[in-house]
């Protein structure tokens, strides 16, 4: 089962998110919290693709917008896919020959 990896497409809404820097302000100690907007959800979808394992998310992507998702594209994904697959699993080699390692 370890081997495993399946994956998703979904549509989700885009988020214009401040950075901290962008709503900090400068106030007196005595002076109200500032009142943030609340935030809404764009009206701009995308469509993102998730590949992921037992342990977690091994490859996502977003589709870029007005973008068929045909043959030749979804080969590009999971030719990207296979990539950090090679890295995720040198990594865990590389992980387990120092815990292997004679001390």
């Amino acid at each position: 089962m370890k081997k495993i990896i399946t994956g998703d497409e979904s549509w989700v809404y885009e988020y214009d998110l401040e950075t901290k820097n962008q709503s900090s302000t400068w106030k007196h100690l005595d002076s109200p919290r500032a009142k943030k907007a609340q935030q809404s959800r764009s009206n701009v979808k995308a469509m993102l693709t998730v590949f992921f394992d037992c342990e977690g998310v091994v490859h996502q992507e977003y589709a870029p917008q007005r973008r068929t998702v045909n043959k030749k594209y979804y080969l590009g994904i999971l030719k990207r896919l296979r990539d950090a697959v090679k890295r995720k699993k040198t990594k865990f080699l590389e992980e387990w020959r120092l815990a292997a390692s004679p001390r």
